[in-house]
């Protein structure tokens, strides 16, 4: 058992960095401003480069900081509760750079995806006080939703990536079948309505 549990062990940890918030949080962005600016490369490049700073960038370089330092295990904070710092960091940063999209005169779709991303780092917040929701499974859950919103049915190829998310988190011990779960049913919920309404 413990030979055949191995390779899994290596593919869930590949797959969890790959598809880490952090990361989906850089490429996201990008998708939504392509569609808000008409596919024009400048503007999306410069829309989706500001989201992705505030509200991927800067937290993670916060976590990995902090990790180095010893505050929290790793830059994927297991611990719960060393969770809410960095949480309420990667809010305020996502905070401020929504007030600068604002000022900035952005596309509504692209303040309508920063606007979610801070809807659902709120619910997770709230939830991680009291339990150990997959935030993995949040954002990839979200990035489908608002994907599939935007470009249609076909996106909705991305439930593999979402479902080997769970997975890996699973695998890796991280966490149970009902956090991924959540989780994966979170981002839809409140930060793709909160798209849809705002979009």
């Amino acid at each position: 058992m413990a030979i055949a549990a191995a390779p899994d062990q290596r593919l869930a940890r590949v797959v969890s960095e790959v598809f880490a918030p952090a990361v989906v949080v850089l490429v996201l962005p990008l998708a939504v401003a392509w569609s808000a600016t008409g596919g024009s490369p400048l503007w999306t490049l410069v829309w989706g480069l500001e989201v992705a700073l505030f509200s991927s960038v800067l937290p993670m370089a916060f976590i990995v900081r902090g990790a180095r330092r010893g505050r929290w295990d790793t830059h994927h904070v297991r611990d719960r509760e060393h969770r809410t710092v960095p949480l309420l960091f990667g809010l305020a940063s996502t905070l401020v750079g929504l007030l600068l999209l604002v000022v900035g005169g952005a596309p509504r779709q692209v303040l309508a995806l920063s606007l979610s991303m801070l809807a659902t780092l709120v619910v997770c917040i709230a939830i991680t006080r009291r339990w150990k929701v997959s935030l993995h499974s949040a954002v990839a859950g979200g990035a489908v939703a608002m994907t599939t919103l935007l470009y249609g049915p076909w996106s909705l190829l991305l439930l593999a990536p979402l479902v080997a998310v769970g997975w890996s988190r699973v695998v890796l011990g991280e966490h149970t079948v009902a956090q991924v779960v959540v989780g994966a049913l979170l981002g839809p919920v409140f930060g793709g309505a909160v798209f849809l309404l705002v979009a």
